[in-house]
């Protein structure tokens, strides 16, 4: 077995690992953390991909910038387990079948569909390089671009509404 296989099932099981554990820890600050993990072991696998940038812009934006929104969304939300109301097991139930519905349909689909085979035509230009991304993402792609920085100004602007405290009048 070549090194390269067995990092990558090393990513992988780290990856499936820390997700479960993201969603099914009880404690929301250790499902943040185990969130940090699993995203670095993602930007493993961008580097196994031998996409160096991707992998840095992964880390720094998920695991630095989002991740740090989402630890103070929750220390701001204050959340308690005494206050917290419990979903009954009706709904728990409904969850676990649509996931597992959802789950049968993609599987269903992955294998009814055909790979596309045609012919791998190449550019000669590098993305990689900072130079060739920035003149793509500013030119053919900057109204998405301009939509995601709209988007975490209003996750910023919500988080700050959810945690101000409403004053008591007398």
């Amino acid at each position: 077995m070549s090194t390269i296989l067995i990092i990558f099932c090393v990513l992988a099981a780290i990856t499936l690992a820390t997700a479960f554990l993201t969603i099914f820890s009880k404690n929301p600050i250790h499902s943040a953390i185990y969130l940090v993990v699993c995203f670095f072991s993602i930007a493993g696998h961008y580097l196994l991909l031998n996409s160096q940038f991707l992998a840095i812009v992964h880390v720094i934006v998920y695991s630095g910038a989002i991740m740090i929104l989402f630890l103070f969304t929750i220390m701001l939300m204050n959340l308690n387990e005494e206050k917290e109301v419990h979903k009954p097991r009706i709904t728990r139930l409904g969850a676990i079948v649509s996931f597992c519905l959802i789950c049968l349909i993609l599987i269903a689909i992955f294998i009814n569909s055909k790979p596309i085979v045609g012919e791998y035509v190449t550019t000669g230009e590098d993305y990689q390089s900072i130079k060739v991304l920035g003149k793509v993402l500013l030119n053919e792609y900057m109204v998405p671009f301009e939509f995601a920085s709209i988007l975490l100004l209003v996750a910023m602007i919500g988080t700050v509404l959810l945690s101000k405290k409403e004053k008591l009048q007398k």
